[in-house]
């Protein structure tokens, strides 16, 4: 069958980026994980105290910037590689998840890594999750998903993947973190995270990963059919 474009779009650990990853997998495809992308641009903003309001050293930075997704054998996935060192591992860190959402509002941020993301997606046959794919980066993507969860499941879910590194945070810690970070992608001047007129809502609150991938590929296969 035809490859297409899937964008799939959601607010923080509503489970957009392992939807991504079942389909990726399952349908031979590339995962992007643009969210990746944006927290690497955090890395090395923070590492490197780039002022987030002077224009001209923030322009200057992205010059310095080289983002390659790394296949890793051993997990299985892609990993997201900052100037030649793989960095999956420190752009989930806390202190990186609290800088991302401010970092990803810049317009030239943005600019910057929409621009690397639409080359990755000319040659089709690729899926990519974040906040205004359906709408900003593929616009015209065949099939767009925008995944919802309730914010006590976003919660536990955001809080089982920060304890395998810091058993300490805290569940308002947490829930904190994730209610500013919707406000912002909400919010923001450039690209808000708003759900694309012809996206397909998928409420993930109850399903099991294995449930929410066969409804997608039903809808996957029903695009691809009528392509």
């Amino acid at each position: 069958m035809k490859k297409i474009v899937i964008a799939i779009d959601g607010f923080s650990s509503c489970g957009k980026s392992t939807l991504a990853k079942q389909l990726a997998k399952e349908l031979n495809y590339v995962f992007v994980d643009s969210g990746a992308m944006y927290r690497a641009i955090t890395l090395y903003f923070l590492r490197n105290n780039i002022d987030l309001q002077n224009d001209a050293s923030v322009k200057n930075a992205l010059k310095n910037i080289l983002l390659e997704f790394q296949y890793n054998e051993l997990q299985g996935k892609s990993d997201m590689v900052l100037n030649g060192e793989n960095v999956e591992a420190l752009i989930r860190e806390m202190r990186v998840s609290e800088s991302v959402s401010d970092v990803s509002t810049i317009k030239s941020v943005r600019e910057f890594a929409v621009a690397q993301q639409q080359l990755m997606g000319e040659k089709k046959g690729i899926v990519m999750d974040g906040r205004d794919i359906g709408t900003t980066v593929f616009p015209n993507a065949e099939l767009k998903i925008f995944v919802v969860a309730g914010i006590n499941v976003r919660v536990k879910r955001r809080l089982l993947e920060l304890r395998e590194k810091n058993p300490n945070i805290t569940e308002d810690e947490v829930k904190q973190n994730l209610e500013m970070r919707d406000r912002i992608d909400s919010t923001r001047e450039v690209s808000p995270l708003r759900q694309a007129e012809d996206a397909i809502i998928l409420d993930n609150s109850s399903l099991t990963r294995e449930e929410q991938l066969n409804i997608a590929l039903d809808w996957v296969n029903g695009v691809r059919q009528k392509a």
